[in-house]
């Protein structure tokens, strides 16, 4: 009997043994796949004129942050055997823009990598997400109809099958400046809210120090779009809060905080719209962890 009971405990113990390597190696080979996606606002917050800056332009420091995640990417892809690439990098609009040429242009910007993937196609990636974002900016610039990014929407109808993808680290890169709002998506249910404006903070009374326990309070914040997020990070770049409110930017935090929290997104990253060489560390170190 003892010899039967030590048995049965002994295969007991292999077979936990057996699945809890399987499911590290699981782990481990869900970290090596990296799956980045962007998500661009191109909005007028991209607006030399409308919106100058003295140090550098809004539009060129977007630029720099995909430049700077994309550094981060083909690091990662670096330092993976060929035969083990199961990697991509993609950049989204939504809506899309009716310019030809931007739509055009992006279609460069979805790449992936595999075990036929030669040095080449990684050298020529690098280039193409050097050199296609300016011209993205540029062109959204130079045609002057502004499209702005449906983000509410895109996370209700598409975050699930565009930007999660099953044994890969899913990271969705949000560049905006922390406001949301778009003609199709301007929904209220009692004090949340499917976009938040410098208007919306306003009459809200979001202006003072009290701005967190208004926020409990009333129960204010946006209105869950999806649910499920539990494999997906989003970094938010770019926030960048009116200057008239000095904690626009904390509440523009806590809204979003919030909603990806409430949407069950694994990690979330909210950064100002710093100078990319600041930030560009940052970015390094939550992308490959350097």
């Amino acid at each position: 009997m003892k010899t039967k009971t030590i048995l049965i405990l002994a295969i007991l113990i292999i077979g936990s043994s057996f699945k809890n390597a399987e499911t590290r190696k699981n782990q481990v080979t869900k970290s090596q796949n990296l799956n980045i996606s962007f998500l661009l606002d191109l909005s007028d917050r991209i607006n030399p004129k409308k919106y100058p800056s003295n140090n550098m332009q809004y539009y060129q420091r977007d630029v720099e942050y995909i430049n700077s995640i994309k550094k981060a990417f083909i690091n990662h892809i670096k330092q993976k055997k060929i035969i083990q690439l199961k990697d991509q990098m993609q950049v989204f609009f939504d809506p899309a823009p009716q310019d030809p040429s931007i739509n055009k242009l992006s279609q460069q910007l979805k790449v992936s990598f595999d075990k036929n993937t030669s040095k080449e196609q990684i050298k020529n990636v690098d280039k193409i997400f050097s050199e296609v974002p300016l011209k993205v900016y540029q062109s959204a610039i130079k045609d002057n109809k502004y499209i702005g990014s449906d983000i509410w929407r895109f996370f209700k109808n598409k975050v699930q099958d565009y930007c999660v993808k099953d044994n890969h680290r899913n990271i969705l890169v949000i560049i905006t400046d922390g406001y949301m709002f778009h003609e199709d998506s301007k929904l209220m249910e009692k004090n949340k809210t499917s976009y938040l404006t410098p208007a919306l903070i306003k009459s809200k009374k979001l202006t003072a120090s009290n701005y967190k326990e208004l926020i409990d309070n009333g129960k204010m914040g946006f209105i869950p779009a999806t649910s499920g997020l539990q494999d997906l990070e989003v970094v938010v770049l770019g926030i960048n809060p009116a200057k008239n409110n000095p904690y626009e930017g904390e509440v523009i935090n806590q809204y979003w905080l919030a909603w990806l929290k409430n949407m069950g997104v694994k990690k979330t990253y909210i950064k100002s719209a710093d100078l990319p060489a600041d930030l560009d560390p940052v970015l390094q170190k939550i992308i490959i962890g350097k």
